[in-house]
């Protein structure tokens, strides 16, 4: 039984049932997911835009095959971090899996805090299709993040609010789309007249000291399990590609490994960084009225 909530499998909408689990990182998304997949026969589709990424373990809380405890997982290792993976082609991909697992008369379970991927997938969201300009992202890569994140606030504040402020690819692709449309992001984003799925949306958060305790412990365990070597040896296979520098978590391993800050400082800038983070998803999960919030997670009783 779904907390405060009717049965998801049963709707008068004719339509494909699938559950989406939403929430800020460390809310226990991951291990409701698994726990509601035992329940009714479902099996899950990650919406990290992080975990599509090989090797992104550690530091980005990957679950493991003891956490998964025997269910299936997609999205996840897709590509390799020198690769720039987009929301749209996730979309399409994890369509694929969501017919598939309706195909098997199973249950799809979307679970992930990546806020665009939702709206692409289920919500008929449609992005603009601007083709990427190298010359102009090298023209932007060449500046500080601060004066890039700057001027997207200046430009767009709306989509601005939505990136974390030293994501420097997300703020030059939000820049770009604006010089190249002539529109801000948040408003060429366009919206289908008929949704294609029947969702349920379900909340998962902790009340905010709680949340930011479960955060900070989750980065020292992160680092108890090797976030420095992982960070490490992802610098050495695939360089300061732009996924791996602007990533939270490891941009703040590199500046420990650059120098730039001491160990204890960079965790302490990670664990502030992670809940700015946590934030921003709540921001962007509470716009839609139709997610049903629970604040206080327990494992289901079966």
């Amino acid at each position: 039984m779904i907390e405060n909530s009717t049965n998801p499998i049963k709707s008068k909408i004719q339509k494909p049932k699938v559950i989406a689990v939403v929430g800020p990182t460390a809310s226990g998304k991951s291990a409701y997911a698994v726990e509601l997949a035992k329940q009714v026969n479902g099996e899950v589709i990650s919406a990290d835009s992080r975990l599509v990424y090989k090797g992104f373990n550690i530091t980005c809380a990957k679950p493991t095959e003891e956490e998964m405890q025997g269910i299936p997982h997609y999205m996840m290792d897709i590509v390799t971090p020198d690769v720039d993976y987009s929301a749209g082609l996730y979309s399409k991909q994890a369509k694929d899996y969501i017919y598939d697992i309706l195909g098997r008369g199973k249950v799809p379970i979307i679970v992930g805090g990546t806020g665009l991927y939702f709206r692409l997938l289920l919500e008929s969201y449609v992005m603009p299709e601007v083709k990427p300009n190298n010359e102009f992202r090298e023209k932007l890569r060449s500046l500080p993040v601060e004066d890039l994140y700057k001027k997207l606030c200046e430009l767009d504040a709306e989509s601005a609010s939505t990136i974390d402020a030293n994501d420097k690819k997300k703020i030059i692709r939000a820049l770009e789309i604006l010089k190249f449309t002539g529109r801000p992001l948040s408003e060429v984003r366009g919206i289908k007249s008929e949704k294609e799925f029947d969702i349920h949306w379900i909340g998962r958060n902790y009340p905010r000291e709680e949340l930011y305790q479960r955060i900070n412990e989750r980065v020292d365990i992160m680092v108890e399990h090797g976030m420095v070597e992982e960070t490490q040896g992802l610098l050495q296979r695939y360089g300061r590609v732009q996924n791996l520098v602007c990533t939270i978590g490891y941009q703040e391993i590199i500046s420990y490994l650059d120098g730039v800050l001491s160990f204890n400082e960079a965790i302490e800038r990670l664990k502030q960084n992670t809940r700015r983070y946590a934030k921003r998803q709540l921001t962007w999960f509470r716009r839609n009225p139709d997610i049903q919030w629970n604040c206080y997670p327990e494992p289901l009783r079966k």
